[in-house]
């Protein structure tokens, strides 16, 4: 029984490499999975399910017919992608997860998040966070013209590019005392997320017991995925290794 983890994709029609590489990958690897599951950013940006976008539309056909081939496929929204919704899950035959959400893999339980909300120490992004995932922020955005969202949406992310150069890499990680306080709240002892584009097993106590942080890689230069089967785990980078990112 075999369960695949991807995150950080950030598709876009500037990286064809990277949309190549997961379409090959939802053809080989993927379809001898029992579930895939997409932890956040599929997507560099997402105007609204309700917007006309070729690329979302080729991927979502990809993964209906990885999951017409057995594979059950489930997506979380991102900090990216954070207005995708049930509307492209349906066309893409996936199941929409809740963030966070805790998944049972055999025995054990585990915390499925897509990592944003750990990075506590990052306070201008988490005030920013609280405001775009606001219904009420989100409704008028999608209530606006499709050319007011490409633009909004062009600065946010040009926003997002500067304020990570300046800030100290630590803000940018997650917070420790964060990731224990979820780990006790939901009562679990794994921890499997994305967002900060640094792959890792961590070891870490809670309450002295023994806990395991996994971090997802990104898709910037190689595929990252996590394969966990009955024997256990591991992070995985994909053999193709893919263009260096543009700074545009």
């Amino acid at each position: 029984m075999i369960r695949l983890f991807a995150s950080d994709l950030h598709l876009d029609p500037s990286r064809p490499d990277i949309t190549d590489q997961f379409l090959e990958f939802l053809q080989g690897p993927a379809r001898e999975a029992q579930a895939l599951y997409l932890l956040g950013d599929l997507f560099e940006a997402w105007l609204g399910d309700d917007a006309p976008d070729p690329l979302g539309e080729r991927l979502a056909a990809a993964l209906a017919r990885l999951a017409d081939s057995g594979t059950a496929v489930f997506v979380m929204q991102g900090n990216r992608d954070f207005l995708l919704g049930e509307a492209f899950c349906r066309r893409a035959g996936a199941q929409w997860l809740p963030d966070p959400v805790v998944a049972r893999f055999g025995t054990t339980r585990v915390l499925l998040t897509h990592g944003d909300a750990l990075c506590t120490g990052d306070a201008a992004y988490q005030r920013l966070r609280a405001l775009v995932r606001d219904p009420v922020v989100q409704r008028r955005f999608l209530a606006m013209p499709l050319e007011r969202r490409r633009a909004l949406a062009m600065q946010a992310r040009a926003g997002s590019r500067q304020h990570l150069r300046q800030a100290e890499e630590y803000i940018t990680d997650v917070d420790p005392a964060t990731v224990v306080e979820v780990l006790r709240k939901a009562g679990v002892d794994t921890l499997l997320h994305g967002h900060t584009h640094r792959p890792g097993i961590h070891r870490l106590e809670v309450d002295g017991r023994p806990a395991t942080r996994i971090v997802l890689g990104d898709w910037h230069e190689r595929g990252s995925v996590l394969r966990w089967n009955d024997a256990g785990y591991e992070l995985v980078e994909l053999t193709r290794r893919l263009a260096p990112p543009s700074e545009t």
